[in-house]
């Protein structure tokens, strides 16, 4: 049985940065990664960003086996003993811990259907390499949702000479955050860009047709392609931590310090369900700042650090050629203002709840991040500066 000081599991951006931040303050004590993932870390909004414009496929690697950390890919951790402060993987491999970190994210929901339909649930390298393979071989495709995953993969695929046809049930892309006006200009933004996309529809079947899929919607109309990619947003991965008896409510629940209900067990990432003192309410956050920023916070914490992690993260997106930072909450059911230098174009636009900022959506305009993060709980009047 090995023994770590550290150990995690979970082996993608969180674990990374976690490892960064113990060695910070620890360059000596052991840590050991437990990953289902085969692959080392890698940062993950390449595979629907970057990659598909043309990026280096080497510049994801986040090189974490260079920190002296010992990394167990390719292998599940089944169960977790509180009691004797160790883990046993899916080979009945035992490891020992001092810390353990949760940094298990979440697995992506699934469609209904039988396991025999060729769906790439988009999350993962793998997923992405499947995806970039399909594209050689087939030129249309079906991108089933309008979020944040659909909406990058689709252009993606669009950039890259494909026919795209986007399916989901709201009245528009990106409809749960963005105003409705701003949904709407997207949702027209990429049928200029040759997506045809289907609002207020659900897929209701798939059925093979030789070398393609039928595709079967509630509104009775079928579409056939050669390839379906879904992006229907993710569940956080609990079970392990539900088992050994740490408390789970939308993720695993910790306290200022990223602590479980166990002193010697963190979470972070995906996972991880805290208290937001600028959002003053707990939120459970899957983007790329919060791993990153949460995972050192972690691993600092682990090795004896007492700060509360207080961070509002950031998130962002490119959808061809636009893109935006966002902090706070963009829930398109709050009321907005919007200030435009060119409609649609380039702007800020402000969530509002009862007369305070809770969300700043930066469209087109960049590194204003920290200054609008200064603005989230300030009265709805406040604005950042010209």
């Amino acid at each position: 049985m090995a023994h770590y000081k550290y150990l995690i599991v979970g082996g993608g951006m969180t674990a990374d940065a976690a490892v960064r931040g113990i060695s910070e303050l620890d360059a000596l004590g052991s840590i050991g990664i437990v990953s289902e993932d085969v692959h080392p870390p890698y940062n993950r909004p390449p595979l629907t960003k970057g990659l598909w414009k043309g990026d280096d496929p080497d510049s994801i690697w986040r090189g974490t086996e260079s920190k002296g950390v010992e990394l167990h890919l390719g292998r599940t951790v089944r169960a977790i003993d509180v009691k004797n402060k160790s883990i046993t993987d899916d080979l009945g491999t035992v490891h020992s811990y001092d810390k353990l970190l949760l940094a298990t994210g979440g697995s992506p929901r699934r469609l209904p259907f039988n396991g025999t339909t060729p769906i790439v649930y988009f999350r993962t390298l793998e997923d992405y390499r499947a995806v970039r393979g399909m594209t050689e071989l087939n030129h249309r495709f079906a991108v089933i949702g309008g979020g944040f995953i659909g909406s990058e993969i689709a252009a993606g695929l669009a950039m890259n000479g494909r026919k795209v046809t986007m399916i989901f049930p709201d009245d528009g892309i990106g409809a749960r955050m963005y105003p409705a006006d701003l949904s709407q200009f997207i949702t027209g933004y990429y049928r200029e860009k040759g997506v045809e996309v289907l609002t207020r529809e659900q897929v209701t079947g798939m059925q093979p047709l030789g070398h393609t899929l039928g595709i079967e919607l509630k509104s009775g109309r079928a579409v056939e392609v050669e390839g379906v990619v879904a992006g229907i947003g993710i569940t956080p991965n609990t079970e392990l931590a539900e088992a050994a008896g740490l408390k789970v409510s939308n993720g695993i629940v910790v306290d200022e310090y990223l602590r479980a209900n166990n002193p010697d067990i963190f979470a972070a990432g995906d996972v991880a369900n805290f208290f937001n003192p600028a959002l003053a309410k707990r939120i459970r956050v899957e983007h790329e700042d919060n791993a990153n920023t949460m995972g050192t916070a972690a691993g600092r914490a682990m090795a004896g650090e007492r700060r509360p992690y207080d961070h509002l993260p950031f998130f962002y997106s490119d959808l061809f050629d636009l893109g935006f930072e966002a902090i706070g909450d963009l829930d398109s059911r709050l009321e907005t203002v919007a200030e435009w230098k060119e409609q649609f174009r380039e702007g800020v636009i402000y969530y509002l709840q009862a007369g305070l900022i809770r969300g700043v959506l930066l469209w087109n305009i960049f590194g204003q991040v920290d200054a609008a993060r200064k603005l989230i709980g300030a009265p709805a009047s406040a604005r950042l500066a010209a």
